[in-house]
């Protein structure tokens, strides 16, 4: 079972994921829709209340954590009710396959939730298919686009609270 721990992304680990992560997406993104953008988050975004930002520590207590993921409060839906985004979850290639990443949705969800959220909502594209299923199996359907990230063909709306 992962554990958890609560980072800025800022923190060494952190970032050192994140730019793993910003490194695979440029490197399969799909060259139709021009280069990947990466844009690092700031940590008072993921600052509780406002949010976490969460690292998935590996098997064994000497080993580096094997992904990360955040939520973090956004603009309210155009209903009124609290949201919280998800973001950057993403798993090393080698934690991937064995549910890791679900789990981390559920830990990165329940977060959330205890902040106050009444819907989750994250962006995606169309490329990540893993992600697109683990996200639709999860709860997510499509919504319409609620912000203006380039790197997103697709987003996912879940009502909970």
């Amino acid at each position: 079972m992962p554990t958890y721990r609560d980072a800025l992304p800022t923190d060494a680990d952190a970032h050192a994921l994140l730019v793993e992560y910003f490194a695979e997406r440029a490197a399969g993104f799909p060259a139709a829709q021009g280069a990947y953008r990466p844009t690092f988050p700031a940590d008072a975004s993921f600052t509780p209340p406002a949010g976490v930002f969460l690292l998935v520590e590996g098997d064994d207590e000497a080993s580096a954590p094997v992904g990360c993921g955040g939520v973090r409060r956004i603009e309210p839906s155009p209903e009124g009710r609290v949201r919280y985004e998800v973001k950057h979850l993403w798993l090393r290639p080698e934690a991937r396959g064995h549910g890791a990443g679900r789990r981390l949705l559920a830990e990165l969800e329940a977060r959330a939730i205890a902040f106050g959220a009444e819907e989750l909502v994250l962006d995606t594209n169309a490329s990540l298919e893993a992600a697109g299923g683990l996200y639709r199996s999860s709860g997510y359907a499509a919504i319409a686009p609620y912000n203006d990230n380039p790197n997103a063909t697709d987003w996912y709306g879940k009502p909970v609270g």
